[in-house]
């Protein structure tokens, strides 16, 4: 498909060498790792080592020196080739956008070179139990002790702690301000830290990436843990909530045109009676409307990369972005299997157990309802709602 989308000279080829590496690995390969409990770790060290994992970072870290735009390019393609890598959204972009803009001289050398190359890993604690992703309602607490802190608390669907070296904590640090809470701290925590562990949480989703209640029971950590300023953590956290919602929207928009290709391909090759099934306006049009949907959302991620990457705000396009993209992708993806008929519930086809994936990201990062919101009260200047 050509795409309402022209690639520049840099980012088509990128996305053909991006594509090289995926198609020797392919959606097989992804959904019966994921089905056995595995991990995808020869696709994660491959992208690394060839330096996609850290396209978006700075070059003096070992990065590629891109943007979110060549990021996302990355993140899609796989996806492209069914491989929604949702640790590829956490690890090198939440938490690595963060680190970059708000960590230590010390704490940069430490993790970005190890992200980049793909060695290291680190995700991002923010939900809790009672809080979801609301950061005013966190109730984890840093508590001073000499130069460091102890954590206290729980954190709720931290996606790949298991395969990760250390977690971002979002946790309250300090005496109750103005608003009755203690402001907010971010810290760098290692996922083998004595006090800290971590309970699997069972869910239907067919990726790599298990999901996980951590606790914190009197975790010590050191000074050099802390990320910027105390205090400072809702400021610096949304450092990496744009970029979230930006390669959220990629991911979308990869799993949308896996669907349609496989689709498209379907309806030209089923013949039932005496055409091919795509010749009949039931089956055209719906993937014609689908593949309308899925453009204009990665016409709006791209716009939303571009406004990141050149320093502006980007936190309304972000969520129309990322918006767009989930349903655009659900609904392809659902049209995909409806081509099908049978067919599309098949473990041979590749489409069914892509349904929770593209599902999930339709509710996380940040919910359609939170989006609608922000938008309601933000572009439209409307009262807020909560």
């Amino acid at each position: 498909m050509a795409g309402f989308i022209v690639d520049s000279e840099e980012h088509a080829l990128l996305r053909e060498s991006v594509g090289k590496i995926a198609e020797r690995y392919g959606h097989t390969y992804f959904a019966d790792r994921a089905r056995a409990g595995g991990r995808v770790d020869e696709l994660w060290a491959e992208l690394g080592e060839n330096g996609f994992l850290g396209v978006h970072l700075p070059e003096e870290y070992g990065g590629g020196g891109g943007g979110l735009a060549e990021y996302g390019v990355v993140l899609e393609e796989l996806a492209a080739h069914g491989m929604p890598l949702l640790m590829g959204v956490i690890s090198p972009a939440i938490t690595g956008s963060i680190v970059w803009r708000h960590g230590s001289a010390e704490m940069k050398d430490e993790w970005l070179p190890g992200m980049a190359a793909g060695t290291k890993k680190m995700v991002f604690a923010l939900t809790e139990p009672d809080a979801g992703s609301n950061s005013h309602q966190v109730t984890a607490g840093a508590h001073r002790d000499g130069d460091g802190w102890r954590l206290t608390g729980t954190k709720y669907y931290i996606s790949g702690v298991d395969e990760s070296d250390a977690l971002l904590v979002v946790a309250r640090d300090g005496e109750p301000g103005p608003s009755g809470r203690a402001p907010l701290s971010l810290f760098v925590v290692p996922t083998d830290a004595p006090g800290l562990r971590f309970q699997q949480i069972v869910t239907e989703l067919v990726v790599p990436e298990k999901q996980f209640t951590v606790f914190f029971d009197d975790v010590r950590i050191g000074p050099e843990a802390l990320i910027g300023e105390a205090g400072r953590g809702l400021r610096q956290v949304f450092a990496g909530l744009n970029p979230e919602r930006i390669l959220a929207a990629s991911l979308s928009n990869g799993i949308g045109r896996y669907a349609l290709d496989k689709a498209a391909r379907y309806a030209r090759e089923r013949q039932v009676w005496s055409t091919p099934i795509g010749a009949h306006q039931g089956v055209s049009h719906p993937l014609a409307e689908s593949y309308i949907a899925v453009e204009l959302a990665r016409l709006a991620t791209a716009r939303a990369a571009e406004l990141y990457d050149s320093g502006q705000d980007a936190a309304e396009a972000a969520n129309i972005a990322k918006f767009a993209a989930a349903d655009a992708s659900l609904k392809a993806l659902d049209q995909s299997i409806q081509t099908h008929g049978g067919n599309g519930l098949s473990r041979e086809y590749g489409l069914a157990d892509l349904w929770f994936a593209a599902r999930l990201l339709r509710t996380a990062p940040v919910s359609r309802e939170m989006v609608l919101n922000f938008i309601a009260q933000h572009s439209l200047r409307l009262p807020n709602s909560y």
